[in-house]
């Protein structure tokens, strides 16, 4: 695989993150590409240390000089995660939690990001219409904003559900982002990557785990016509620099 066609998230780098003074989201397209020959960027929506102004234009001026892109904000809310959010039947839940998404597609389109990941919340399986409504209206906004696509990862507790997530991505417009990882088993997960591949726009999230047969899954994705980028995304207690060499090789091998 073509270095093109690889990506690095800030997430691989959370913990560094989450220490004051550590790391710095202005700082990371220039240490991707010049660590990894890697071009391509993809940073968590609190990983950035501000919103302003300012801050957004010497991260595009930064960007700029590495010579390289936002692929997408995962607009990542702690408060949402694993409320109904999105999906509640509350309107004013629902209402709150659009306007907050909302503001990760506006910073999308202020650093050129062609997608926001925008996570559904808690899903009512046997009736996902809220849901599929809570992202017609994003992917509305997204388009007002230039901000072409709105994105939804097996995240959480519906990626326990693929068939339900292709069901609002056919019915909202959103796309896919088909995440390797996160899947409660591999039976799930290559049903779940077979239907999901199929409705991505643009990126996957490519993790490494010792049951994982990393070369089958990308087998998928170009099975199913995947043009875009795998996003790295290490965790684990390790270096997380060690851990992203480590997928990046796995991934450049084939």
């Amino acid at each position: 695989m073509l270095l093109d066609r690889i990506c690095v998230s800030t997430w691989s780098f959370h913990t560094l993150f989450e220490q004051p003074g550590v790391i710095d989201a202005l700082d990371f397209p220039e240490m991707v590409a010049d660590r990894y020959g890697v071009h391509n960027v993809e940073i968590v929506y609190p990983h950035f240390a501000s919103t302003e102004p300012s801050y957004v234009g010497e991260f595009k001026n930064r960007l700029e000089r590495a010579h390289s892109r936002v692929v997408n904000i995962p607009v990542d809310y702690a408060e949402l995660w694993e409320k109904a959010a999105l999906s509640s039947a509350d309107p004013e839940e629902r209402q709150h939690a659009i306007s907050l998404y909302r503001k990760g597609i506006d910073l999308a389109s202020a650093v050129g990001s062609p997608a926001a990941r925008c996570d559904p919340g808690r899903v009512n399986l046997d009736d996902p219409s809220l849901t599929i409504d809570s992202y017609q209206t994003l992917v509305a906004y997204g388009q007002s904003k230039g901000v072409g696509i709105v994105l939804v990862e097996n995240h959480g507790s519906i990626s326990r559900h693929p068939e339900v997530l292709a069901k609002i991505l056919d019915a909202s417009g959103a796309g896919a982002l088909p995440d390797i990882g996160n899947f409660p088993d591999d039976q799930t997960r290559e049903r779940g990557l077979r239907l999901l591949y199929p409705l991505a726009k643009g990126i996957s999230h490519a993790k490494l785990a010792p049951d994982f047969d990393l070369a089958k899954y990308v087998r998928i994705a170009q099975d199913a016509g995947f043009k875009g980028v795998f996003s790295i995304e290490a965790g684990g207690s390790g270096d997380p620099y060690e851990a992203v060499q480590e997928i990046l090789d796995a991934l450049s091998a084939l």
